[in-house]
């Protein structure tokens, strides 16, 4: 996440998500694909931020940019350029699993609200491109990385009962249902209104974070059927539908803008992966992933969930910069100030 002005806070780069495991999940973790394809049980992990079963509010609606197919969708012109910037030899990256890296959980933690809880009091840095009101965040409501973490210390809470995701970025809790934060969004999970044109939310691109998310449901499922969040090194000061706000390092053609849409190429065998790992790569072939923040290269976000199965998912890192393509996705939009994908 940046500022307003421009200025990026460091981005830890996490070691591999092998390194540190906690001890009680340590007995499960490892066990590779031939295991039983999860770190935990899937009862324990589904508890954690597991979908709705009546449908009524899902992370995005369906004809939403987030679930829109781009695999059908033409190579970007500038496709080259932006992924040399990236970074055409730097491998994939997802940064979420299960247990510790450097003694902390890593991922974005989903924190669930099934009922109504109070309106939280919220105090914001960037007040003047933030939802001033209407956060209704639990006093449960876990930070990334732990509540001692020196990192983006995003929230993001997914509110069911109003159908609506409260998310904070640089958060820290202030007492009982107060909070402190250096930006955040309010989103109706229902509608397709985007931010305000410059406007950032708790991410740089000033989109919801919550739809872009992976789940762990969804991969256990074997079915991720929407864009990913990433980060990339380095952003051009510019932004592209659906995004809506830039933190770019420099005014460089070659640098990719924030909202930019890449795929993993159809080409590229996902044959070997193990079922939580397929579904990623097989989301990054037909929904791609979006720049929506700046951090290290080609780093996608998930949910902190104990059920993943970090061997698995360190074969994702077997895919480098130069196995995606960018993706000229001009043609989904129907207007610029709504997520809502134009009638194909």
């Amino acid at each position: 996440m940046t500022t307003k002005q421009g200025a990026v806070l460091p981005r830890r780069r996490r070691t591999p998500v092998v390194a540190v495991v906690s001890a009680v999940a340590a007995t499960f973790l490892m066990s590779g694909y031939t295991g039983s394809g999860q770190g935990v049980s899937l009862s324990a992990a589904a508890r954690v931020a597991a979908g709705p079963q009546d449908g009524t509010c899902r992370t995005a609606p369906p004809d939403s940019f987030w679930h829109a197919p781009v695999d059908t969708l033409p190579v970007h012109p500038s496709s080259d350029r932006y992924v040399s910037s990236i970074g055409a030899t730097e491998p994939l990256h997802p940064d979420f699993g299960a247990g510790l890296i450097e003694g902390e959980p890593f991922g974005i933690p989903i924190t669930v609200s099934d009922t109504t809880v109070p309106e939280s009091k919220v105090s914001l840095d960037i007040a003047e491109e933030s939802d001033a009101s209407g956060y209704r965040i639990p006093q449960n409501a876990r930070i990334e990385n732990g509540p001692a973490s020196s990192g983006d210390r995003h929230v993001v809470v997914w509110d069911r009962a109003l159908c609506k995701s409260y998310e904070l970025w640089n958060a820290t809790q202030q007492g009982d249902n107060a909070w402190r934060a250096g930006s955040g969004a309010v989103f109706d999970l229902r509608s397709h209104e985007l931010r305000p044109a410059g406007w950032t939310s708790a991410d740089a691109a000033g989109l919801a974070i919550l739809p872009g998310l992976v789940r762990y449901d969804e991969a256990a499922g074997g079915l991720v059927d929407h864009a990913i969040r990433m980060t990339v090194p380095r952003t051009d000061q510019s932004y592209i539908w659906p995004a809506r706000h830039q933190a770019g390092a420099a005014a460089d053609a070659s640098l990719p803008p924030m909202g930019l849409r890449l795929r993993l190429k159809s080409s590229v065998d996902t044959s070997a992966l193990g079922p939580q790992a397929l579904a990623v790569a097989e989301a990054l072939k037909k929904y791609g992933a979006i720049v929506a923040d700046n951090g290290s290269a080609w780093y996608l976000t998930g949910e902190e969930n104990p059920g993943w199965d970090n061997a698995q998912l360190n074969a994702l890192k077997g895919f480098k910069g130069s196995d995606f393509e960018a993706v000229d996705a001009s043609g989904l939009q129907q207007s610029p100030d709504s997520g809502a994908v134009a009638p194909r």
